[in-house]
C-alpha cells in the first residue's frame, strides 16, 4: 500500500476511532468539521484513502465509509462479550449469573488485559454533561478503588449510582455532571468499578 501523508494519516485516525465508538462512520461533512477545513478538503482526503486502499465507499449511499483494515489488524481487533448487569440486589455479586441482562460485544482493543468488565444501562439525565445520557450502555471496568474525579459506579444506601467520585477529610463526594443535581455527600460507599466507555444506541 502507497504511504499515507501526515494529514492523511489523521483523517483515517479519525475515521477509525468514530467507528469505533459508533459503529458506523462519520459522514464528510463530521469530518470536515473535526478538522476545521472546507467539506471539498475533507471530501479531497477520503477520495486519497479510497485511492490508497485504506477505505471503500459507496458514493450513493450516505455513512457507507469501511475500513480496510490490514490481516494483522484485524487479528487483534477481536472481540469480547460483557455482560449486561440488570438490577441487582443489595450484597449480591455484581457478575453473578442470575443478574446478567444479556451480552454485549467491544472490541479488545478497547479492553485493558487481565481486567475484569461488565456494563450497566444509564437512567437519568444525571450524567449528561459528561455525555452519558439516559439508555446509553456504560461498560465498566471492575475495580473497588478509584481516583478522585474518576466516573465511578458505586453502591449507595443498597443502590448503585453512577457519579464522579471525590474523597474528601471526612466523607465522601459523588458529584453529577448535570447542574440540576446537588452533590451526594456520603459516609460509607462501596465502590464498584470505573467508567470505561459508554455505547449508544441510534
Amino acid at each position: 500500500m502507497k504511504e499515507l501523508t501526515e494529514r492523511q494519516k489523521q483523517v483515517l485516525s479519525f475515521i477509525t476511532r468514530y467507528i469505533d465508538n459508533h459503529y458506523y462512520p462519520p459522514t464528510i461533512r463530521e469530518i470536515a468539521e473535526h478538522f476545521a477545513i472546507s467539506v471539498k478538503g475533507a471530501h479531497d482526503h477520503v477520495a486519497a484513502l479510497k485511492k490508497k486502499k485504506r477505505i471503500r465507499q459507496d458514493g450513493k449511499r450516505s455513512r457507507a465509509m469501511e475500513l480496510i483494515r490490514p490481516v494483522e489488524d484485524a487479528e487483534m481487533r477481536k472481540l469480547s462479550k460483557i455482560p449486561i448487569v440488570g438490577t441487582v440486589a443489595a450484597g449480591a455479586p455484581i457478575l453473578s449469573e442470575e443478574n446478567w441482562d444479556g451480552t454485549i460485544t467491544v472490541s479488545q482493543s478497547a479492553l485493558k488485559k487481565n481486567k475484569t468488565y461488565f456494563a450497566v444501562k444509564v437512567q437519568g439525565d444525571s450524567m449528561s454533561g459528561a455525555g452519558i445520557m439516559d439508555g446509553d450502555l456504560a461498560v465498566i471496568e471492575k475495580a473497588n478503588v478509584v481516583k478522585n474525579g474518576e466516573i465511578a459506579i458505586m453502591v449507595v444506601d443498597d443502590a448503585f449510582t453512577l457519579k464522579r467520585y471525590f474523597k474528601e477529610n471526612t466523607r465522601i463526594k459523588l458529584q453529577a455532571e448535570n447542574p440540576a443535581y446537588k452533590p451526594m455527600y456520603c459516609q460509607n460507599v462501596r465502590v464498584v468499578g470505573r467508567l470505561s466507555q459508554i455505547i449508544r444506541n441510534y
